[in-house]
């Protein structure tokens, strides 16, 4: 029997110009595209790195939402920074965002470019426990 798997596009937010899904699921996994500082009127929100991070991760987590998956069902986070300067802010968020016996395994990188001049991308996995 094969995988099950389908695309998700969530209304309110906005779909990148690139052709991708905002996320995938399969079986009991999410798969969640890359997240942006993104108003619902599709607009990119140039701010603070601390206020694009929480806007894309305010993103992110609507999108797993909509997907049938929650924050705790999260394994895998992948942020990509234009700046590692902002990293000590970033983690406090995370801080706040995910508690220590709750926290997702995390990939941190400085990209050379990110999309509308951006200053932070947030992209991640989530598995949903079927037992």
């Amino acid at each position: 029997m094969g995988a099950k798997k389908y695309i998700v596009n969530v209304e309110g937010i906005p779909s990148c110009t690139s052709p991708i899904s905002q996320a995938v699921v399969a079986n009991n996994m999410c798969f969640v595209s890359g997240q942006l500082s993104t108003n619902v009127a599709g607009e990119y929100i140039n701010g603070t790195a601390l206020e694009e991070a929480k806007l894309a991760f305010s993103n992110f987590f609507m999108v797993l939402e909509s997907s049938g998956f929650e924050k705790g069902d999260i394994v895998f986070i992948d942020i990509a920074f234009d700046n590692l300067d902002n990293l000590s802010e970033i983690n406090q968020l995370y801080l706040e965002l995910f508690p220590e016996n709750k926290r997702p395994a995390r990939t941190i990188y400085q990209a050379q470019a990110l999309p509308y001049g951006g200053k932070i991308k947030v992209t991640g996995t989530a598995v949903k426990d079927l037992t």
